[in-house]
């Protein structure tokens, strides 16, 4: 008994360490395979921003702006050199921090990478927050509607989540907007008004938050974050709701579950311990592509409710042909699809360790 129980001892831990082993390999491989696609991404961005304009014509229109001073800058830009040579400068002083300076009037020589950043944290808070209501209730509603299919339950689901789709996403921001104006207005009527004398709800990016005293979080930070985070998770909730609805019905009725059944397993084991988790798999797949299209489409909802985020950022450097702006703004977008894409793969080697290993 004592050599058998050492043997099944020691067979375990080999199978956990070549588990473990294969999804260190798993992870490899698909950095591997992530690196070289980042690469091409960054060149293609470079490409395209390369060709939007000259990065240089505001300096030019600006009488005080003397013909060496252009001639400088744009030596400094690489502007008198080829594009591949220029985008391996670039490259090379990218991955060592140096994102280059701001060429914009009003803003030149500031350093391109804080002010990426600062907006990319704004944004982050936004997106993060609302993709992670979005999917859980996303989620708890497919699911629901799918166990109790054609119910009062899976009717109004499937009602609230056509209706979110079909409204764009300006038009849920502005209605939200409308309202919540209206809504302070009635409190301030009423002589009523937050701890720190706010509006209850904020219709603008504010300032700052203030986190101090009782109630300073709610006060400031739901209040502020509450209508943008609503308007980025409606149309994203419609479409974890149905994703997952579709996934779990097509799971319920797999053979494996009706098998589970018959052999007389409990409805709710059967469903969260057969069902649940292979009908993730769809959603984590939406997840990660709708996670990086939500980032890099924040401009609407940011410009509504005027936050200084990624999506203003883009605009104005846009505006101003800031190609330096415009490039930190693109590979961090990339890096971060990228990012949420490999984070899915490894999501799919939980779910399902079948996938890793193949």
């Amino acid at each position: 008994m004592d050599n058998r129980a050492a043997v099944q001892h020691f067979g375990g831990q080999a199978r956990m360490r070549s588990s473990s082993l294969n999804l260190v390999i798993y992870i490899l491989r698909r950095l591997a395979i992530s690196i070289p696609v980042l690469l091409v991404g960054t060149f293609l961005c470079f490409v395209m921003v390369a060709g939007t304009g000259d990065p240089l014509a505001e300096m030019k229109s600006n009488p005080a702006m003397s013909k060496e001073a252009i001639a400088q800058m744009a030596s400094q830009l690489g502007l008198d050199q080829s594009i591949v040579p220029r985008y391996f400068t670039w490259l090379g002083n990218f991955v060592t921090g140096d994102w280059g300076v701001s060429i914009a009037q009003g803003n030149a020589q500031a350093p391109v990478f804080p002010k990426v950043m600062d907006a990319f944290e704004v944004t982050l808070k936004l997106v993060v927050g609302a993709e992670i209501l979005a999917l859980v209730l996303g989620v708890l509603v497919g699911v629901v509607a799918a166990v109790k299919q054609y119910s009062i339950l899976d009717y109004i689901a499937t009602t609230l989540a056509f209706l979110l789709f079909s409204m764009p996403i300006f038009c849920v921001a502005i209605v939200l907007k409308r309202y919540a104006i209206e809504f302070n207005g009635w409190v301030r009527d009423l002589g009523l008004s937050d701890v720190l004398g706010n509006p209850w709800i904020r219709t603008t990016s504010p300032e700052s938050l203030n986190f101090d005293g009782p109630g300073g979080f709610l006060a400031s930070y739901v209040g502020a974050y509450l209508l943008p985070t609503l308007s980025i998770m409606a149309i994203s909730f419609a479409a974890y709701s149905r994703f997952q609805r579709a996934s779990m019905l097509e799971t319920l009725n797999a053979d494996y579950v009706r098998t589970a059944r018959a052999k007389g397993l409990a409805n709710g084991r059967v469903i969260f311990r057969h069902a649940f988790r292979n009908a993730l798999i769809p959603v984590t797949t939406l997840f990660s592509v709708n996670f990086g299209a939500v980032l890099s489409g924040a401009i609407i909802t940011e410009t509504v409710f005027n936050w200084n985020g990624m999506g203003k950022l883009l605009v104005e450097a846009v505006t101003k042909s800031d190609t330096q702006v415009m490039m930190g703004w693109l590979v961090l977008i990339a890096s971060s699809i990228i990012v949420a894409n490999l984070i899915a793969d490894l999501m799919y080697g939980i779910l399902d360790p079948r996938i890793r290993v193949g």
